[in-house]
Protein backbone atom coordinates (compact mmCIF):
# COMPACT_ATOMS: atom_id res chain seq x y z
CA UNK A 1 0.00 0.00 0.00
CA UNK A 2 1.60 3.43 -0.60
CA UNK A 3 0.71 6.25 1.56
CA UNK A 4 0.54 10.62 0.62
CA UNK A 5 2.17 12.57 2.76
CA UNK A 6 0.79 16.33 3.69
CA UNK A 7 2.93 19.21 2.67
CA UNK A 8 2.30 20.56 6.36
CA UNK A 9 4.31 17.70 7.84
CA UNK A 10 7.78 17.05 8.63
CA UNK A 11 8.05 13.44 7.65
CA UNK A 12 11.04 12.78 10.19
CA UNK A 13 9.26 14.71 12.49
CA UNK A 14 6.38 11.62 12.82
CA UNK A 15 6.83 8.03 13.32
CA UNK A 16 5.55 6.26 10.78
CA UNK A 17 5.52 8.53 8.20
CA UNK A 18 7.30 8.33 5.01
CA UNK A 19 9.05 10.64 3.12
CA UNK A 20 8.13 11.83 -0.29
CA UNK A 21 4.70 10.88 -2.50
CA UNK A 22 4.29 8.19 -4.27
CA UNK A 23 1.76 8.00 -7.02
CA UNK A 24 -0.79 6.20 -6.69
CA UNK A 25 -1.22 5.93 -11.11
CA UNK A 26 -4.94 5.39 -12.07
CA UNK A 27 -6.24 4.60 -8.51
CA UNK A 28 -7.70 7.16 -5.75
CA UNK A 29 -5.30 8.14 -2.77
CA UNK A 30 -6.15 4.83 -0.95
CA UNK A 31 -4.85 3.15 -4.09
CA UNK A 32 -5.73 -0.50 -4.41
CA UNK A 33 -7.39 -2.23 -1.64
CA UNK A 34 -7.75 -5.70 -0.67
CA UNK A 35 -10.78 -6.73 -1.77
CA UNK A 36 -10.96 -4.60 -5.00
CA UNK A 37 -7.50 -6.09 -6.27
CA UNK A 38 -9.14 -8.24 -9.08
CA UNK A 39 -11.79 -7.85 -11.65
CA UNK A 40 -14.49 -10.48 -13.41
CA UNK A 41 -15.92 -10.47 -16.69
CA UNK A 42 -19.16 -10.87 -15.52
CA UNK A 43 -20.79 -11.24 -18.79
CA UNK A 44 -24.09 -9.32 -18.71
CA UNK A 45 -24.51 -9.89 -22.31
CA UNK A 46 -24.28 -13.79 -21.97
CA UNK A 47 -26.09 -14.17 -18.53
CA UNK A 48 -29.42 -12.60 -19.77
CA UNK A 49 -29.81 -15.95 -22.49
CA UNK A 50 -31.91 -18.33 -20.13
CA UNK A 51 -30.56 -20.79 -21.70
CA UNK A 52 -26.86 -19.73 -20.81
CA UNK A 53 -26.36 -20.85 -17.57
CA UNK A 54 -28.10 -24.44 -17.56
CA UNK A 55 -25.55 -25.15 -21.07
CA UNK A 56 -23.02 -24.31 -18.25
CA UNK A 57 -23.74 -26.97 -15.64
CA UNK A 58 -23.71 -29.29 -18.50
CA UNK A 59 -20.08 -28.56 -19.31
CA UNK A 60 -17.52 -30.02 -17.84
CA UNK A 61 -15.08 -27.02 -17.96
CA UNK A 62 -17.19 -24.84 -16.11
CA UNK A 63 -15.72 -24.41 -12.64
CA UNK A 64 -18.02 -24.31 -9.62
CA UNK A 65 -17.65 -21.78 -6.15
CA UNK A 66 -18.86 -23.47 -3.49
CA UNK A 67 -20.97 -21.13 -0.75
CA UNK A 68 -22.02 -22.17 2.76
CA UNK A 69 -23.66 -19.92 5.53
CA UNK A 70 -20.84 -17.09 3.76
CA UNK A 71 -17.87 -19.37 3.64
CA UNK A 72 -16.21 -21.24 0.93
CA UNK A 73 -13.81 -23.72 0.17
CA UNK A 74 -10.14 -22.90 0.92
CA UNK A 75 -7.00 -24.81 0.36
CA UNK A 76 -2.95 -23.87 0.70
CA UNK A 77 -4.27 -20.25 0.22
CA UNK A 78 -6.00 -20.67 -2.73
CA UNK A 79 -10.27 -21.22 -3.22
CA UNK A 80 -10.74 -24.48 -4.02
CA UNK A 81 -13.47 -24.74 -7.30
CA UNK A 82 -15.11 -27.81 -8.01
CA UNK A 83 -16.47 -29.38 -11.65
CA UNK A 84 -20.46 -28.36 -12.30
CA UNK A 85 -21.02 -31.35 -10.42
CA UNK A 86 -20.92 -30.06 -7.15
CA UNK A 87 -23.83 -27.88 -8.12
CA UNK A 88 -25.97 -30.74 -8.22
CA UNK A 89 -27.27 -30.43 -4.64
CA UNK A 90 -26.95 -26.19 -4.66
CA UNK A 91 -30.16 -23.96 -3.31
CA UNK A 92 -28.69 -21.47 -6.02
CA UNK A 93 -26.85 -21.15 -8.77
CA UNK A 94 -25.72 -18.05 -10.23
CA UNK A 95 -23.40 -17.40 -12.96
CA UNK A 96 -20.39 -14.87 -12.01
CA UNK A 97 -18.47 -14.90 -14.93
CA UNK A 98 -15.56 -15.66 -17.01
CA UNK A 99 -11.86 -15.63 -15.07
CA UNK A 100 -9.14 -16.58 -17.14
CA UNK A 101 -10.50 -17.87 -20.01
CA UNK A 102 -12.44 -20.57 -17.51
CA UNK A 103 -16.68 -20.05 -16.72
CA UNK A 104 -17.51 -19.60 -13.10
CA UNK A 105 -20.22 -20.79 -11.68
CA UNK A 106 -21.59 -19.84 -7.81
CA UNK A 107 -23.65 -22.81 -6.21
CA UNK A 108 -25.13 -21.96 -2.66
CA UNK A 109 -25.36 -25.16 -0.72
CA UNK A 110 -27.77 -26.14 2.31
CA UNK A 111 -24.41 -27.83 4.19
CA UNK A 112 -20.52 -28.46 3.64
CA UNK A 113 -20.35 -31.54 1.79
CA UNK A 114 -19.18 -34.84 3.61
CA UNK A 115 -16.62 -35.04 1.16
CA UNK A 116 -15.06 -31.96 1.00
CA UNK A 117 -11.58 -33.56 0.33
CA UNK A 118 -8.50 -33.35 2.40
CA UNK A 119 -7.25 -29.97 3.20
CA UNK A 120 -9.82 -28.26 3.04
CA UNK A 121 -11.21 -25.39 5.14
CA UNK A 122 -14.40 -23.37 4.98
CA UNK A 123 -13.41 -19.99 6.04
CA UNK A 124 -15.07 -16.78 4.94
CA UNK A 125 -14.14 -13.77 3.26
CA UNK A 126 -12.92 -12.08 6.28
CA UNK A 127 -10.68 -14.41 7.43
CA UNK A 128 -8.87 -14.91 3.84
CA UNK A 129 -9.49 -12.23 1.53
CA UNK A 130 -6.04 -10.37 2.20
CA UNK A 131 -3.98 -13.98 1.45
CA UNK A 132 -5.70 -14.46 -1.84
CA UNK A 133 -5.18 -14.32 -5.40
CA UNK A 134 -6.37 -10.87 -6.84
CA UNK A 135 -9.29 -12.77 -8.66
CA UNK A 136 -10.01 -15.06 -6.63
CA UNK A 137 -10.81 -12.15 -4.09
CA UNK A 138 -12.87 -10.64 -6.73
CA UNK A 139 -15.04 -13.84 -7.20
CA UNK A 140 -15.41 -14.56 -3.51
CA UNK A 141 -16.44 -10.80 -2.74
CA UNK A 142 -18.96 -11.50 -5.78
CA UNK A 143 -20.42 -14.35 -4.74
CA UNK A 144 -21.35 -13.41 -1.53
CA UNK A 145 -22.37 -10.34 -2.45
CA UNK A 146 -24.89 -11.93 -5.04
CA UNK A 147 -25.68 -14.92 -2.46
CA UNK A 148 -26.90 -12.73 0.60
CA UNK A 149 -28.98 -10.64 -1.97
CA UNK A 150 -30.88 -14.12 -2.68
CA UNK A 151 -31.25 -14.48 1.07
CA UNK A 152 -32.80 -11.51 1.80
CA UNK A 153 -35.35 -11.21 -1.74
CA UNK A 154 -37.26 -13.85 -2.19
CA UNK A 155 -40.41 -12.01 -2.35
CA UNK A 156 -42.00 -9.38 -4.32
CA UNK A 157 -41.66 -6.02 -2.45
CA UNK A 158 -45.07 -5.13 -4.61
CA UNK A 159 -47.49 -8.14 -3.89
CA UNK A 160 -45.28 -10.45 -1.52
CA UNK A 161 -45.66 -13.50 -4.47
CA UNK A 162 -42.67 -15.72 -4.12
CA UNK A 163 -39.99 -14.94 -7.10
CA UNK A 164 -38.59 -16.69 -9.26
CA UNK A 165 -34.38 -16.39 -10.18
CA UNK A 166 -33.80 -15.75 -14.11
CA UNK A 167 -31.04 -14.21 -16.05
CA UNK A 168 -28.48 -16.58 -14.92
CA UNK A 169 -29.42 -15.87 -11.34
CA UNK A 170 -28.54 -11.51 -11.61
CA UNK A 171 -32.63 -11.27 -11.76
CA UNK A 172 -35.70 -12.53 -9.61
CA UNK A 173 -39.14 -11.98 -11.20
CA UNK A 174 -42.80 -11.98 -9.57
CA UNK A 175 -44.81 -14.78 -11.40
CA UNK A 176 -47.86 -12.28 -10.29
CA UNK A 177 -47.14 -9.29 -11.69
CA UNK A 178 -44.44 -9.80 -13.65
CA UNK A 179 -41.72 -7.33 -11.98
CA UNK A 180 -38.24 -7.61 -12.36
CA UNK A 181 -36.07 -6.91 -9.09
CA UNK A 182 -32.56 -6.34 -9.72
CA UNK A 183 -29.62 -7.03 -6.64
CA UNK A 184 -29.29 -3.67 -4.68
CA UNK A 185 -25.99 -2.16 -3.13
CA UNK A 186 -26.32 0.36 0.07
CA UNK A 187 -23.95 3.12 -0.25
CA UNK A 188 -21.96 4.02 3.01
CA UNK A 189 -19.82 6.64 3.76
CA UNK A 190 -16.30 5.81 5.97
CA UNK A 191 -14.62 8.99 7.32
CA UNK A 192 -10.93 9.31 8.84
CA UNK A 193 -11.49 13.04 10.26
CA UNK A 194 -8.65 15.43 11.34
CA UNK A 195 -8.24 18.40 13.40
CA UNK A 196 -6.09 21.45 12.99
CA UNK A 197 -3.70 19.76 14.57
CA UNK A 198 -3.60 16.73 12.36
CA UNK A 199 -5.38 14.79 15.35
CA UNK A 200 -7.81 11.79 14.10
CA UNK A 201 -10.58 11.20 15.58
CA UNK A 202 -11.71 7.75 16.30
CA UNK A 203 -15.19 6.31 18.38
CA UNK A 204 -16.44 3.26 20.12
CA UNK A 205 -18.98 1.37 18.80
CA UNK A 206 -21.65 0.33 21.90
CA UNK A 207 -21.25 -3.13 19.99
CA UNK A 208 -17.86 -3.05 20.45
CA UNK A 209 -17.54 -2.51 24.41
CA UNK A 210 -15.96 0.55 23.87
CA UNK A 211 -12.32 -0.31 24.07
CA UNK A 212 -12.15 -0.90 19.71
CA UNK A 213 -11.74 2.53 18.03
CA UNK A 214 -12.42 3.04 13.99
CA UNK A 215 -13.58 5.90 11.81
CA UNK A 216 -17.12 7.04 11.66
CA UNK A 217 -19.42 5.64 8.99
CA UNK A 218 -23.62 5.29 7.95
CA UNK A 219 -25.67 4.58 5.30
CA UNK A 220 -26.72 7.41 2.54
CA UNK A 221 -29.94 8.65 2.71
CA UNK A 222 -32.58 8.63 0.31
CA UNK A 223 -32.06 11.91 -2.30
CA UNK A 224 -28.62 12.62 -0.13
CA UNK A 225 -25.34 13.38 -1.25
CA UNK A 226 -22.04 11.32 -0.45
CA UNK A 227 -20.89 14.65 0.73
CA UNK A 228 -23.91 15.45 3.03
CA UNK A 229 -23.71 12.16 3.95
CA UNK A 230 -20.11 13.05 5.34
CA UNK A 231 -21.27 16.34 7.09
CA UNK A 232 -24.60 15.04 8.74
CA UNK A 233 -23.46 11.62 10.14
CA UNK A 234 -20.69 13.02 11.71
CA UNK A 235 -22.95 15.14 13.41
CA UNK A 236 -25.03 13.34 14.43
CA UNK A 237 -22.92 10.34 15.77
CA UNK A 238 -19.99 12.75 17.09
CA UNK A 239 -21.76 16.23 17.58
CA UNK A 240 -18.99 17.38 15.62
CA UNK A 241 -18.84 20.01 12.59
CA UNK A 242 -16.77 18.59 9.30
CA UNK A 243 -16.09 20.49 6.04
CA UNK A 244 -14.23 19.80 2.73
CA UNK A 245 -14.61 15.94 1.87
CA UNK A 246 -12.40 14.45 -0.04
CA UNK A 247 -13.06 11.32 -1.66
CA UNK A 248 -10.27 8.81 -1.56
CA UNK A 249 -11.64 5.09 -2.63
CA UNK A 250 -14.35 3.05 -2.09
CA UNK A 251 -14.67 -0.77 -1.08
CA UNK A 252 -17.36 -3.66 -1.73
CA UNK A 253 -17.97 -5.03 1.94
CA UNK A 254 -21.47 -7.80 1.76
CA UNK A 255 -22.10 -7.81 4.84
CA UNK A 256 -24.32 -7.88 3.69
CA UNK A 257 -24.87 -5.60 1.15
CA UNK A 258 -22.55 -2.18 1.28
CA UNK A 259 -20.20 -0.09 -1.22
CA UNK A 260 -18.04 1.49 1.50
CA UNK A 261 -17.12 5.15 0.57
CA UNK A 262 -14.24 6.63 1.46
CA UNK A 263 -13.35 10.11 2.44
CA UNK A 264 -11.16 12.52 4.80
CA UNK A 265 -12.53 15.27 6.33
CA UNK A 266 -11.74 18.54 8.57
CA UNK A 267 -13.34 19.11 11.97
CA UNK A 268 -14.48 22.97 12.31
CA UNK A 269 -13.81 22.21 16.22
CA UNK A 270 -12.33 19.65 18.70
CA UNK A 271 -15.59 19.43 20.49
CA UNK A 272 -17.40 16.24 20.94
CA UNK A 273 -20.53 14.55 21.61
CA UNK A 274 -21.08 11.03 21.32
CA UNK A 275 -24.66 9.89 20.32
CA UNK A 276 -25.08 7.30 23.07
CA UNK A 277 -26.32 4.90 20.84
CA UNK A 278 -24.16 3.84 18.19
CA UNK A 279 -21.09 5.63 19.35
CA UNK A 280 -20.42 5.42 23.21
CA UNK A 281 -16.89 7.70 23.19
CA UNK A 282 -14.41 9.44 21.00
CA UNK A 283 -11.23 10.29 20.97
CA UNK A 284 -8.69 12.68 18.98
CA UNK A 285 -5.45 10.92 18.70
CA UNK A 286 -1.95 11.74 18.08
CA UNK A 287 0.31 9.62 15.95
CA UNK A 288 2.30 9.01 18.99
CA UNK A 289 -0.72 8.17 20.98
CA UNK A 290 -2.83 5.92 18.59
CA UNK A 291 0.86 3.94 18.04
CA UNK A 292 1.49 3.54 21.66
CA UNK A 293 -2.07 2.60 23.18
CA UNK A 294 -2.48 0.14 19.97
CA UNK A 295 1.15 -1.30 21.02
CA UNK A 296 0.39 -1.66 25.07
CA UNK A 297 -3.25 -3.25 23.82
CA UNK A 298 -5.22 -0.44 25.66
CA UNK A 299 -7.33 0.06 22.87
CA UNK A 300 -7.49 -1.87 19.78
CA UNK A 301 -8.04 -0.54 16.11
CA UNK A 302 -9.65 -2.11 12.80
CA UNK A 303 -7.16 -4.28 10.45
CA UNK A 304 -7.45 -6.34 7.83
CA UNK A 305 -8.96 -6.08 4.98
CA UNK A 306 -11.41 -3.43 6.01
CA UNK A 307 -11.42 0.30 4.44
CA UNK A 308 -11.25 1.74 7.88
CA UNK A 309 -8.16 -0.02 8.36
CA UNK A 310 -6.55 1.81 5.41
CA UNK A 311 -8.10 5.17 6.37
CA UNK A 312 -5.93 5.08 9.78
CA UNK A 313 -2.84 3.66 8.00
CA UNK A 314 -2.98 6.23 5.32
CA UNK A 315 -3.21 9.06 8.05
CA UNK A 316 -0.28 7.42 10.07
CA UNK A 317 1.70 6.67 7.15
CA UNK A 318 2.53 3.13 7.92
CA UNK A 319 1.23 0.07 9.32
CA UNK A 320 0.41 0.81 13.01
CA UNK A 321 2.37 -1.30 15.35
CA UNK A 322 1.06 -4.98 16.69
CA UNK A 323 0.28 -5.41 20.09
CA UNK A 324 2.70 -6.98 22.83
CA UNK A 325 2.17 -10.32 23.38
CA UNK A 326 3.79 -11.74 26.86
CA UNK A 327 6.14 -14.02 26.84
CA UNK A 328 6.03 -17.61 28.72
Amino acid sequence: MTFRQADSVDSAAVPGRAAGVVDAGAFPPLGELPLTRGTVDRGCERRADEEWLPGLLEDPRTRVLRLVGGKAPVGDGALLLSGPEAAAEAELVVYLGRVSGEEVVLAVLPEIPEQAGGGTEWQGLRDVAAGLAAHEGALFVEALAIANWHANHRHCPRCGAATGVVQSGWVRKCPQDGSLHFPRTDPAIIVAITDELDRLLLGANAQWGGQRFSTLAGFVEPGETLEAAVVREVAEEAGVSVHSPRYVGSQPWPFPASLMCGFTAKSASTATVPDGEEIVALRWFTREELAREVEEGTISVPSGVSIASALVEQWYGAPLPEPRRLEN
